[in-house]
């Protein structure tokens, strides 16, 4: 199996509804430190593009790591042939001390069982374990080189409303008690609002109380800030919806969502402290379905939930949340690693394993 590959402007990659696969994220990243690549690619008469992203992630070991891409997807069975083929050919433009590439694929999970009836948009799933999904992916491959990242880095379980169809409808497929807590937010006088990247400090304190709040590692100012630079450069690509709630004159919870096509994004949250009995994250979500649908979205990609209904798992909290809203898991295939150089390879992933160790 042969890709042809051409290399182009990152700024020109063909325009998609994954905001991570878009020009504007390329120079998100770029801002935060990293080279943003892009590719024009053949493949068995289809074509497509992806981007890539570069950085020395440790002394002398550079890592290159394709987000939500490639956009373009195999069937199934060749998930793998596919990226031995575009990651040789990928290799051939990257600098001499790369590592690895990671790919954060967006394509379904072959473990994704379908369902009939309602109850299937949270149907049971069980992903095997990494040597299993290592045997699948790599089955017709040539150098059974494809490795399963210890994290993925984004998430690979995701909740998606589908949001064409009318208000009502959508209100009525949500569960008694997200309605009640949106109608709720709505008589204590929540006010969302889209706010000014004046206002991003505010945000960040509720998002620093959030990760307290919640024991998750907080993301640098400069990971936000980022985003609304890079839009500056990149007005047309995308739209950022920059919502705050407000009761009198405390800020109660915020939300960063990015519009690219059809669809709109949620990529961060966050709520106060204090009077948390006043449910404004409902009111910033159900304002974001209302303003993305009023902008001509047809989806909107709520993000990470655990993959079902367990609560042992780190992102339960999320999936009671997201879930309440009425839409669907989609399960996705997660981070793959194809490795380049195995001794930086494995110092690498030595690296991986002894931070997350610290963090347990």
């Amino acid at each position: 199996m042969k890709i042809h590959l051409k290399q182009k402007e990152a700024k020109k990659v063909i325009p998609t509804e994954i905001i991570f696969q878009t020009a504007f994220w390329g120079a998100v990243k770029s801002i935060l430190g990293w080279k943003s690549l892009a590719f024009d690619f053949t493949f068995s008469g289809s074509h497509g593009d992806v981007l890539v992203l570069a950085k020395t992630s440790l002394p002398g070991i550079s890592m290159a790591y394709v987000p939500q891409g490639p956009e373009f997807c195999p069937d199934p069975d060749h998930y793998g042939i596919f990226l031995e083929a575009l990651s040789m050919a990928i290799s051939r433009h990257l600098d001499p001390g790369t590592a690895f590439i990671r790919y954060d694929l967006p394509w379904e999970s072959p473990y994704s069982v379908k369902t009939a009836g309602a109850s299937s948009r949270f149907e049971s799933f069980e992903c095997p374990e990494p040597r299993l999904q290592e045997l699948r992916m790599n089955f017709g491959t040539k150098s059974w080189n494809l490795r399963k990242a210890m994290f993925n880095l984004t998430f690979a379980d995701r909740f998606v409303l589908d949001l064409n169809r009318n208000e009502e409808e959508i209100m009525s497929n949500m569960k008694p008690k997200t309605r009640y807590n949106i109608r709720l937010a709505l008589r204590k006088d929540i006010h969302v609002f889209n706010a000014s990247p004046d206002l991003l400090p505010a945000f960040y304190e509720l998002y620093r109380q959030t990760a307290e709040r919640n024991h998750f590692p907080l993301c640098e100012y400069r990971h936000f800030s980022a985003l609304f630079h890079a839009l500056s450069s990149h007005p047309d690509s995308c739209e950022i919806l920059f919502l705050l709630a407000r009761h009198d004159h405390d800020l109660l919870a915020g939300a960063i969502i990015v519009i690219s096509g059809r669809a709109a994004t949620y990529l961060f949250g966050a709520s106060s402290n204090d009077k948390r009995n006043f449910m404004a994250p409902y009111a910033i979500h159900w304002t974001a379905i209302q303003l993305a649908k009023a902008k001509g979205c047809l989806r909107y990609d709520m993000g990470a939930v655990s993959p079902k209904k367990d609560p042992d798992d780190p992102f339960y909290g999320l999936y009671r949340f997201k879930t309440g809203f009425g839409g669907k898991i989609v399960h996705q295939s997660g981070s793959w690693d194809y490795p380049l150089n195995d001794k930086g390879y494995k110092i690498f992933r030595n690296c991986e394993t002894l931070e997350a160790a610290y963090l347990l």
